[in-house]
């Protein structure tokens, strides 16, 4: 019995201190939640346009190798390649202007039996980043080779 008696001493005690948590929850709650919420939404948004600027960089460098490819000249194929680049990267939402190209022919261009790799690089600017601000990680690059037909 004595041991009950100290205990509820000890809650009177706490209770007159005034150490009581009522509505001190929902403050924590809405702190840890902006606290949490904000970067993994950064997060997500960031992911988000990276993963679609790597499926347009991968569909813009496989299309523009073909169409490279399949021209007459190769001042010809540098347009059409360019042009498929631009609607591959248009239909996935990402300008087209922050892709660039580069090919290259083995050995010649467009000699039939000889190679065309085209290489997409999208440089994919960050949310709420200044438009300075160009990192490493922030680009999607894909690249893609063809053979040119031999009895074209």
């Amino acid at each position: 019995m004595a041991a009950n008696n100290g205990q509820s001493r000890i809650c009177r005690v706490w209770s007159q201190v005034g150490l009581r948590e009522e509505g001190s929850s929902i403050v924590e709650f809405i702190f840890l939640g902006v606290l949490l919420l904000v970067p993994v939404t950064y997060l997500i948004i960031s992911a988000s346009q990276l993963q679609a600027a790597s499926f347009a960089a991968v569909g813009a460098a496989d299309h523009a190798a073909r169409t490279f490819a399949s021209a007459d000249n190769e001042g010809e194929g540098a347009a059409r390649a360019r042009n498929a680049v631009d609607v591959a990267v248009g239909n996935l939402d990402v300008d087209a202007s922050s892709a660039t190209m580069k090919y290259r022919c083995s050995p010649a261009c467009l000699e039939p039996g000889s190679t065309v790799s085209v290489e997409v690089v999208i440089r994919v600017p960050l949310p709420f980043l200044p438009a300075g601000v160009d990192l490493d990680f922030s680009r999607a690059s894909s690249s893609s080779t063809i053979r040119v037909d031999r009895f074209g």
